[in-house]
């Protein structure tokens, strides 16, 4: 059977993939000694400020995550100068959006055996921080798959995994263990944060488009599971907080009233963020009913066209050129975008003529070998078509015209046909020296008849196809550079 709990295991292991190979990249850094710091832990501080940072509305600020994330590299490694403990935030939080690629994401291979028993092969795609455009830049979101990884419950139910938490904080309050119950109330924190990311997607999605998102059943499921998760909250967290408040005045150990008024800042958090869903889920159902309106009844843009051959060449030829030239000027001018001047001032026009000529560049730069694809040989004819060729133009009667040298060939291949045709033309006016030097034994002339080659496949003069056997002559018989070829019992010789 299909085991859904492993795809979970592995999913959760590919959360964390990145991370760890940080500390495994560490060492490729050229600018600098990384090996004393812990970058799996730089990672999760930074995922851990950004969750916290960010909000509803709003995420977190570029500036300000690598503000705090600094001062947690800096106690790593304080004897290294500040520059320093800024680029390794920087490097860390950069590898966490994936900068360089184009989705800005990880992507982990991972299987399931389906019903029949067969292995298939998937693909999970997940990020762990995003960046957002905003009208004063770009601020900084924690995904789901990044606070499943702080928190160390992937794919639970987000409101089974808060009401968990919750619990298990306040019996650790009510036993006075501060230092595990202030991580109980971060990862509450945690949980929360994500309940609300979910209900702003849904939002984001209908105002983009509001069919890409079911109003019908799931948004309001989720509405009303919202308002009674802030309900339950509401009540929990006040009781936390009561508990808090009296084991933070109680106490007289330092230590003990710094943990527990910490934990006071952690619930009120939580509290703040709880006000702030609800009251995004009150809104939700207006926001929903706008944008339809909007979506529904607003229809497209108009604008007005002008049709430059009725309503303006056709008028302006029957007008003497005197009257036609003004409105034509008119067009132009509406039509045109105005051209500034390259230099707009006297001392903009000063300083650029007392500007120093700037020198060319020596080299035009780093020139990259071009890489060919190899192109793949081929033969137009194989040995088999040499073999069939050689066998027709022996000649067995001495000679042939080429028609009949043709027909023999169409009885095989094409191909066949095509190379005798081929090795036909080569033979009118043979090099007969060449024969010589590599010592052939005989050579095929071609002589033309004078009447036109029979046949529909090929065209051209018809040709008198025979062999001319070659051998060199005896030195000091003949003149030098002479060969003597025999031709049906005669003796031919050829001067070269």
């Amino acid at each position: 059977m299909p085991d859904e709990g492993l795809v979970r295991r592995v999913k959760a292991l590919a959360c964390t993939a990145p991370l760890q190979a940080l500390d495994q990249r560490k060492a490729s850094l050229d600018w600098a000694d990384a090996k004393v710091y812990h970058m799996a832990e730089i990672a999760l501080h930074t995922i851990d400020q950004v969750t916290i940072a960010m909000d509803f509305d709003a995420g977190a600020e570029h500036a300000k995550v690598l503000e705090q994330v600094k001062h947690f590299v800096a106690a790593q490694a304080p004897d290294r100068g500040d520059a320093e403990h800024a680029a390794v935030a920087d490097w860390v939080l950069q590898r966490l959006i994936n900068v360089g690629t184009i989705e800005r994401g990880f992507s982990w291979h991972y299987g399931l055996v389906g019903d029949e028993g067969t292995y298939n092969r998937f693909e999970f795609d997940f990020k762990l921080l995003v960046e957002q455009s905003t009208p004063d830049g770009f601020s900084l979101r924690a995904t789901d798959e990044a606070i499943n990884v702080l928190v160390g419950a992937l794919d639970t139910d987000v409101e089974s995994a808060q009401i968990a938490a919750e619990v298990k904080l306040d019996n650790l309050i009510r036993r006075g263990r501060l230092a595990d119950a202030k991580l109980a109330a971060e990862q509450a924190r945690y949980r929360t944060v994500q309940y609300g990311e979910t209900l702003r997607r849904y939002l984001d999605a209908t105002r983009r488009d509001v069919r890409t998102v079911d109003w019908e059943r799931v948004v309001p499921d989720l509405l009303l599971d919202a308002l009674e998760h802030i309900e339950g909250r509401y009540t929990a967290e006040h009781a936390i907080l009561t508990n808090i408040t009296a084991a933070r005045d109680d106490s007289d150990d330092p230590r003990h009233k710094q943990r527990a008024a910490e934990l006071v800042e952690i619930v009120r958090d939580c509290i703040r963020r709880h006000m702030q869903l609800q009251k995004a889920v009150q809104e939700a159902g207006d926001q929903f009913r706008s944008e339809q309106d909007r979506q529904l009844f607003f229809g497209e843009p108009q604008r007005a066209a002008l049709h430059l051959h009725g309503q303006l060449l056709v008028p302006l030829l029957g007008l003497p050129v005197g009257k036609a030239l003004g409105p034509v000027y008119d067009f132009f001018r509406g039509a045109v975008a105005p051209a500034p001047p390259e230099v707009l001032t006297l001392p903009s026009l000063v300083a650029r003529l007392l500007q120093p000529p700037s020198e060319p560049e020596r080299f035009a730069g780093e020139v990259r070998d071009p890489q060919f694809d190899p192109v793949p040989e081929r033969e137009l004819f194989t040995p088999e078509h040499f073999r069939l060729a050689g066998e027709i133009l022996s000649l067995p009667d001495g000679s042939a015209s080429l028609s009949d040298v043709l027909a023999r060939a169409c009885r095989y291949e094409p191909q066949v046909a095509r190379l005798v045709m081929h090795r036909a033309a080569h033979a009118f006016n043979p090099s007969v020296g060449d024969a010589v030097r590599e010592q052939v034994p005989e050579v095929l002339i071609a002589v033309p008849t004078g009447g036109p080659l029979h046949g529909a496949q090929f065209g051209g003069d018809e040709l008198w196809l025979t062999k001319a056997g070659v051998r060199p002559v005896v030195p000091g018989s003949e003149e030098p550079g002479t060969a003597r070829h025999e031709e049906f019992g005669d003796e031919i010789s050829l001067h070269g």
